[in-house]
C-alpha cells in the first residue's frame, strides 16, 4: 500500500500556505508536527480531498484522491468535528455508517465493536450533548475508523482525553499502524514520540524534517523546539 503525495500546493493568493510537498507513505504512524499555521491542517484537507490543490497530486495505490475508491480506503478525524446533539452515541455512529455505505447489519456490528473499543459502550444510549470534551472526542475516533481504513488522518485526536485515555489511544493506533498509514497531527509532541515511525515537520508549508525517531537522537519536544528557533 503506498500514498503518493506528488508536488502538493496550496495557495491563498500570494500566501503559499502548502509548498509543493512530495512523499511515498506505505503503513505505519507518521506523526506530524509544526506550529500554528505551518500547514497542517491543510495538507491535511487536501490528503482528505476536502480542500482542491493548487497543484500537484495525491493517490493511493493508484486511485486519485478525488475517486470514489480513494475515499472508501479514507478515514478522518477532523480538529473540530461536527456532532449532532440529540443523537445518542449509538444513533450518531449508526448515522455515519450509513453515509460511509454500510449496509444496516454491518453497521449495527461495527457500531458496537468500535463503542466497545473507544470505552462508550455503557453511554451508548446516551445523547451526545450530555458526553464529556473527552467522551466525545472517542466518538469522533470510533467514526473514522467505521470503514476500516487504510488511511487514517486525525488532526489533534488526543485533544480532551485524559492521561489515561491518551495511553489507550495510543495503543490503538500504534497498532492500526501496523497494516494501515495513520498520519496524526498533534500539539502533544509525546503523544508522537510515543507511537511514530516516522516524524515529519513543517514549517512555512515546506516539510523542514523527515526522519525516524531514533534520527531524532534524544528528546524529541527539545529537538522540535530546536528546528522552529525556540531553544536559546
Amino acid at each position: 500500500m503506498e500514498l503518493i503525495i506528488d508536488r502538493l500546493k496550496k495557495q491563498y493568493g500570494s500566501k503559499i500556505a502548502v509548498d509543493r510537498i512530495s512523499r511515498k507513505l506505505t503503513p505505519g504512524v507518521y506523526g506530524l508536527l509544526g506550529a500554528n499555521g505551518a500547514g497542517k491542517t491543510t495538507l491535511m484537507r487536501m490528503l482528505c480531498g476536502i480542500l482542491k490543490p493548487t497543484g500537484g497530486s495525491v493517490s493511493l495505490d493508484g486511485f486519485d484522491f478525488s475517486s470514489e475508491e480513494y475515499r472508501k480506503a479514507l478515514g478522518y478525524l477532523p480538529q473540530d468535528f461536527g456532532y449532532y446533539p440529540n443523537f445518542t452515541g449509538k444513533d450518531f455512529l449508526m448515522y455515519m455508517a450509513a453515509l460511509k455505505g454500510l449496509d444496516k447489519n454491518s453497521a449495527k456490528k461495527r457500531c458496537r465493536e468500535l463503542l466497545n473499543l473507544v470505552g462508550l459502550e455503557s453511554v451508548a444510549g446516551k445523547k451526545v450533548k450530555t458526553y464529556s470534551g473527552g467522551m466525545k472526542q472517542r466518538l469522533g475516533i470510533a467514526q473514522a475508523l467505521l470503514n476500516r481504513p487504510k488511511l487514517l488522518i486525525l488532526d489533534e485526536p488526543t485533544a480532551g482525553l485524559d492521561p489515561k485515555e491518551r495511553v489507550r489511544f495510543r495503543d490503538l493506533i500504534a497498532e492500526l499502524g501496523e497494516r494501515n498509514i495513520v498520519i496524526l497531527s498533534t500539539h502533544i509532541v509525546s503523544d508522537i514520540e510515543h507511537i511514530a515511525d516516522r516524524i515529519l515537520m513543517m514549517k512555512d508549508g515546506q516539510l523542514i524534517f523527515d526522519g525516524t525517531p531514533y534520527e531524532v537522537g534524544g528528546d524529541l519536544e527539545h529537538f522540535y523546539l530546536e528546528q522552529f528557533g525556540e531553544v536559546e
